[in-house]
C-alpha cells in the first residue's frame, strides 16, 4: 500500500494532493497484473478508464496493415496512459502492450470523474498532463518530419540524460537504453540496420561509445549540435 501511494504521489496527475486524497485515489484504483507481451487495450476500444504503471514497462503503438508497428511512447513506473481518450469521450487511438511483466493501476472513468468533482485540483492537474501529451506529440512530429535519423537519435540520448544522470554530470557519463534497439528504431521512425549504422558513426566521431545497453556520452555539445542540425560529419 505504501509503495503504491508513493508511486501515485510521484505521478504528475496527482501533484499537490494530500495523503488522505491519495488514499482516496488508491481506493478506486484496481490492480491489474500482466505478463510480458500482453495486450492492455486495442485501438478502437472504449476509453472506459485509464492506467498508471506501478511497475514494469508499457509500449503504446500503432499497427500497419502489413503487420508492422510504430511505437509512439514507452512508459515506466509512475506514468499514466490512456487518460486523454477517457476524458475526451473518445476511444483509444492506439494499442497498448506490456514489454515486461507489469503491475498496472486501472482507474475507471466514472469513479475518477466523481473524485474530480470532490477535488477540483485534479482537473487542473489533468489539464497539465494533457498539455504535456500535446507537447510530446508536437516534438515527436517535428523530429520525424524535420530531423534526419542522427538528429533524432542524438535528441533521444539527450532526453535520457534528464532522468538518468542527475547525479552523474561528468564527461563520458552513461545513459542506459531501457528498450531494445529494435524498439528504439521503431520509436525513432527508422530501421534497426540504420540505427546500428548511426550508433557506429557517432562512435567513430567520438560523440558516444556503446557497451550493450549503456551509451556513454563523450561530447554533449556535439550531441546538442547534432540534435539540431540532424547531420553527421562525413
Amino acid at each position: 500500500m505504501e509503495k503504491i501511494l508513493q508511486i501515485l504521489n510521484q505521478t504528475p496527475l496527482f501533484n499537490g494532493l494530500t495523503d488522505d486524497e491519495l488514499e482516496k485515489v488508491r481506493a478506486i484504483a484496481m490492480d491489474r497484473f500482466y505478463d510480458r507481451g500482453k495486450v492492455i487495450f486495442l485501438e478502437g476500444d472504449e476509453g472506459n478508464g485509464f492506467y498508471i504503471v506501478a511497475s514494469g514497462k508499457v509500449k503504446i503503438f500503432k499497427s500497419t496493415a502489413d503487420g508492422k508497428e510504430k511505437i509512439l511512447h514507452i512508459y515506466g513506473p509512475g506514468h499514466p496512459f490512456g487518460e486523454v481518450p477517457v476524458f475526451s469521450g473518445s476511444r483509444f487511438p492506439a494499442d497498448a502492450e506490456t514489454l515486461v511483466k507489469s503491475h498496472l493501476l486501472f482507474l475507471p472513468r466514472t469513479d475518477f470523474a466523481t473524485l474530480i468533482g470532490n477535488h477540483p485540483s485534479l482537473a487542473i492537474n489533468m489539464l497539465g498532463v494533457m498539455s504535456l501529451r500535446l507537447r510530446e506529440f508536437a516534438i515527436q512530429i517535428e523530429n520525424l518530419s524535420l530531423k534526419e535519423v542522427p538528429g533524432r537519435l542524438a535528441a533521444y540520448l539527450l532526453y535520457l540524460t534528464k532522468g538518468q544522470t542527475a547525479n552523474n554530470r561528468g564527461a563520458g557519463r552513461p545513459v542506459r537504453l531501457v528498450i531494445s534497439k529494435s524498439q528504439l528504431a521503431s520509436l525513432l521512425g527508422t530501421s534497426p540496420e540504420t540505427l546500428s549504422r548511426m550508433f557506429a558513426k557517432m562512435s567513430q566521431q567520438h560523440l558516444i561509445s556503446v557497451k550493450g545497453r549503456d551509451v556513454h556520452l563523450h561530447n554533449i555539445a556535439g550531441l546538442k549540435d547534432l540534435s539540431e542540425t540532424g547531420k553527421l560529419l562525413e
